[in-house]
């Protein structure tokens, strides 16, 4: 009994120590498995750690541990190491290293911001390289200054500008306009550009107080219109003879199609009130440079006009229907008159003139094709002139109504100029032009110091019998002859009625003193 018990305890014992064996077996795998996926969790975290730092400097430290009996596991993060920058390979033989630019990135053209008051070209979408056609982004930029008052158009330097014909319309644009020409503006010479001619090329029409200034250029490349015009026949062509009767060359061209015969003024002001033009230079016009019709108030200074002396037709600056005008200090080279004054001018006022080559200062045409001319109350003085054709000149045609009246010409000085004193009432541009007996009567004409030199003839009056021209008054004229290529001829007067109120050089023996005996008088309809 006594053994069974023994027994069954041994056998009770055995199988507890059996269970205590095979549970601490379990056990010890359940704790490996356990350390090793904290390691793993260990390392995530480290990780994310490292993740984080790199974002936002602030440390972090996580701790795990795991407990069975007398086993105690603790354990502490480590920081992870900074990565290794990493260096460019050495260049050979000490070579400094290529190091290409970054490419030039063009921005993207914007208009300016609401509210500004300059507009650049260059912001409408201009390339400014000369070949593109950039018409369209001027007329953008226009009608974006157009509407705010006082604004400027701006044509920024360094940048040549392919502009075809354009008119800055204005009767509904604000006042007071500044268009600020620093760059380069050239025509298109192709002949489909201008389809069967224009009038003008760049032209600014109806406009309240506008400004056209700068330093820039506007080039008219008009040599492809000049050889068209060959020969050119001034009035007074018919009174220079070449000592050899030689005959100009005519103009070559680098343009080998035809242009329209009407050709374009490079620069026009039609319509407007308080125009200004001031710093820029005209050059290559295909006919005038610089034009102003039916404007009142306007000023002119500083500026250049740059032709040739044989550059058919192209006025440096011409007035038309235009009255308070006043130009001065600008230089004027072309190869026609470097002002010509026309019909409907009156209170002009012209100073400190450069003009050379070029066919002087002159009043007129006026009368052509029977037409009515009233000019009057214009001053000409301290003028150097230089290789002109003629110097101070008033022309009329035969079959004219109307008068020139209140004219004084003072402190002309002149260099070797053809005709320094002209009034021609039988200006012809043509071979042949027919005899009228109605005339633009011309009186109130003073001429006083006058003075250079000569190379064809120094005076030469040609006045209607109808309508003589009186109260022509002359003083201070010293002009001296030099022999060129041209046949030389004394003072030439007729039909002209004043006052020596000087002695002159040469003798003016041909004017006549006082008034005429009789003198045809107009009509209350061809009176100004």
């Amino acid at each position: 009994m006594i053994m069974r018990k023994n027994l069954r305890m041994g056998s009770i014992t055995i199988i507890m120590l059996m269970a205590v064996l095979v549970w601490s077996i379990t056990l010890e795998t359940c704790i490996a498995r356990r350390g090793r996926h904290w390691r793993q969790n260990h390392r995530s975290s480290s990780d994310l750690s490292d993740s984080l730092l790199s974002k936002k400097p602030k440390s972090h430290s996580y701790h795990h541990s795991s407990h069975n009996n007398n086993h105690n596991h603790h354990h502490k993060s480590k920081p992870k190491p900074k990565p290794k920058l990493k260096t460019p390979p050495k260049s050979d033989h000490n070579k400094s290293p290529v190091v290409s630019p970054p490419p030039k990135v063009q921005p993207p053209s914007l208009p300016p911001p609401k509210g500004s008051k300059v507009f650049n070209v260059m912001d409408f979408g201009a390339k400014g390289d000369g070949k593109c056609d950039d018409t369209k982004s001027f007329e953008a930029a226009w009608a974006a200054a157009c509407k705010v008052e006082a604004s400027m158009m701006i044509i920024p330097p360094e940048y040549t500008f392919l502009v075809g014909p354009i008119s800055f319309f204005g009767p509904y644009c604000q006042a007071n306009i500044v268009f600020q020409l620093d760059g380069t503006i050239i025509a298109p010479t192709d002949s489909k550009s201008w389809g069967k001619g224009l009038m003008w090329w760049i032209d600014f029409t109806k406009l309240k107080g506008i400004k056209v200034q700068g330093k820039g250029v506007i080039d008219g490349r008009g040599s492809g219109w000049w050889q068209q015009d060959y020969p050119f026949i001034d009035g007074e062509t018919k009174l220079i003879v070449p000592l050899n009767n030689s005959v100009p060359m005519p103009i070559r061209s680098e343009f080998d199609w035809k242009m329209p015969s009407i050709k374009p003024t490079a620069l026009r002001f039609y319509g407007s009130v308080g125009v200004e033009v001031s710093g820029i230079t005209i050059r290559s016009s295909p006919q005038c440079h610089l034009k102003f019709d039916n404007c009142v108030d306007v000023l002119v200074h500083d500026m250049v006009v740059s032709s040739p002396g044989d550059s058919p037709n192209t006025d440096g600056i011409h007035l038309q229907n235009t009255r308070d005008v006043l130009i001065h200090s600008s230089t004027l080279a072309c190869g026609d008159d470097c002002i010509s004054i026309q019909t409907g001018c009156s209170n002009v006022y012209i100073h400190n003139i450069n003009c050379g080559p070029g066919h002087g200062i002159s009043i007129g045409s006026l009368g052509k094709d029977s037409t009515k001319a009233c000019v009057s109350n214009i001053t000409v003085r301290d003028v150097a002139m230089h290789n002109t054709m003629t110097g101070v000149r008033i022309k009329t045609w035969q079959g004219g109504v109307g008068s020139v009246k209140g004219i004084l010409f003072s402190n002309i000085q002149l260099n070797e100029v053809q005709l320094p004193i002209v009034i021609d009432q039988f200006y012809c541009d043509h071979t042949t032009c027919k005899n009228q007996t109605s005339a633009v009567a011309v009186e109130g004409v003073t001429y006083e110091k006058i003075k250079g030199t000569y190379t064809v003839k120094p005076v030469h009056f040609a006045c209607s019998d109808d309508f003589p021209c009186v109260d022509v008054q002359l003083s201070g004229i010293e002009l001296k002859p030099v022999q060129e290529r041209y046949h030389m001829y004394d003072p030439f007067c007729w039909q002209t009625f004043g006052e020596l109120n000087s002695p002159t050089l040469p003798p003016i023996d041909c004017l006549q003193i006082g008034k005429p005996a009789r003198n045809r008088v107009q009509s209350d309809h061809d009176v100004c």
